[in-house]
């Protein structure tokens, strides 16, 4: 395992996260405040059910209601917070609802990150800046897995959505020095994911109802899947080490672990895990996806010295112990 977030870096550092109560920026913000971080959250819709809210650690952070591409709010909070550090998570991630409303998802994915750059780059006091992009920014390719010197050329709203704001990313580091690297992981899962028509908490809530899971596509689409608890750690990891070397400026890295799954074998490993003979139902839909996507995480290993802390069948089974017990709660 490695030690992520070790020592004193993170105690009383001005650290702001957006999309803070989504499911990667509720476990960072736990981590965050595990590790004594001055934190700032920019929120812009109120979820109740949202594991930040229901864990309570949103009161124990400072919180700004507002949108991503408010550029005057943005600029006043990073100067009057004195931020030093930015983790910019928050997006449009759900691929069906960015096919049925492109425009939403343009408008937060890519004015959001430019908005975000810009206020960046007009705050000197920011040092680093993490800043998550997506497999998906990749598009489509027929060679795998993905190294980051693969262009970005994504097709459908979500992926190219991704794609510019990666590239807008990279331009603002190229032109004007801005401190930032971008994160590329793949599908997240793990405990507090209320997004049922997410193939692994819609998959865990059928089974544990007595339901055949639902897969709308025809079962073969090939993805990596990486436990949100190491997408945290290595967002934190990333911080670090861009704060101590600034030849990282720029740079962009995958995290996976490199053990590409189709949504039938995912499907099955929780059927498995749960102890359910339930088959699957195979609708056989799934359009404007992309077919076949995996990472190699070889960059982030080599410069990063980055290891997963979990297996993906640990994060699993880490994920459906949360899921049970929440289900069986009634909710």
């Amino acid at each position: 395992m490695t030690d992520v977030a070790k020592g004193p870096f993170w105690q009383d550092r001005p650290v702001l996260i957006t999309g803070a109560t989504g499911l990667l920026g509720s476990v960072l913000t736990r981590r965050l405040l595990e590790l004594e971080a001055d934190l700032v959250a920019l929120v812009r819709d109120w979820v109740p059910q949202s594991e930040l809210v229901r864990s309570g650690c949103l009161d124990q952070v400072k919180v700004v209601r507002g949108d991503v591409r408010a550029g005057r709010l943005l600029e006043r909070t990073l100067g009057e917070y004195e931020i030093d550090t930015v983790f910019d998570l928050a997006a449009q991630t759900i691929v069906p609802i960015a096919n049925r409303n492109p425009i939403s998802t343009f408008e937060t994915n890519i004015a959001g990150t430019w908005t975000m750059l810009e206020s960046c780059r007009h705050s000197p006091k920011v040092k680093q800046i993490v800043i998550a992009s997506s497999d998906k920014a990749y598009g489509e390719h027929a060679a795998l897995p993905y190294t980051e010197e693969h262009p970005l050329c994504g097709r459908h709203p979500y992926d190219v959505s991704k794609s510019c704001a990666d590239l807008l990313a990279a331009s603002y580091a190229a032109t004007f020095d801005l401190p930032l690297a971008i994160t590329r992981c793949g599908n997240f899962f793990g405990a507090g994911d209320l997004n049922w028509n997410r193939i692994v908490p819609g998959t865990i809530r059928s089974i544990v109802r007595g339901k055949r899971p639902i897969i709308r596509s025809d079962g073969q689409y090939i993805r990596d899947y990486f436990y949100v608890e190491d997408a945290a750690a290595a967002c934190l990891l990333l911080a670090e080490r861009l704060a101590q070397d600034r030849s990282l400026i720029g740079e962009a890295f995958n995290f996976s672990y490199e053990k590409p799954m189709n949504v039938l074998e995912i499907v099955r490993l929780i059927t498995r895990s749960l102890g359910s003979s339930l088959e699957p139902e195979i609708i056989g839909g799934g359009t404007g996806e992309i077919r076949n996507q995996y990472l190699s995480a070889a960059k982030a290993r080599k410069l990063l010295g980055w290891k997963p802390l979990f297996t993906l069948e640990e994060g699993m089974r880490r994920t459906i112990e949360w899921y049970t017990s929440f289900l069986a709660r009634g909710s």
